[in-house]
């Protein structure tokens, strides 16, 4: 699962407080917590366990929804992308630790190239 960002958009506003429209921007993460940041006028941040909390709070009984900004994705399998023929092989060591540089003879401090 990713990220999902959406708007909260209000249709009636029974408060008389935030307004009709899109009144706030949110992000659902990947373990279900919610965060919320009003726009507006006053704006805030407020971080929720799940959306079931966002809208029993602000949902105004059903004049407020969800809007979602993207399609919600499922997560690859990962044979998919790689397939079977896909190997993990261990690192290799240098072949030729000759083939490395030279030290510089003034030291670490001293090779302003390496900075």
């Amino acid at each position: 699962m990713r990220p999902r960002t959406f708007e909260l958009v209000r249709y009636h506003d029974l408060s008389g407080v935030s307004g009709t429209g899109v009144v706030a921007e949110g992000c659902v993460f990947t373990d279900g917590s919610v965060a919320l940041r009003w726009r507006g006028n006053n704006p805030a941040t407020a971080v929720w366990p799940d959306l079931d909390s966002v809208l029993a709070v602000h949902g105004h009984h059903g004049a407020t929804e969800v809007r979602w900004l993207e399609p919600e994705r499922p997560e690859p399998d990962i044979d998919q992308l790689f397939g079977t023929s896909h190997t993990v092989r261990p690192p290799t060591g240098i072949a030729d630790p000759a083939g490395l540089p030279a030290p510089h003879p003034r030291g670490w401090a001293a090779a302003r190239h390496l900075r």
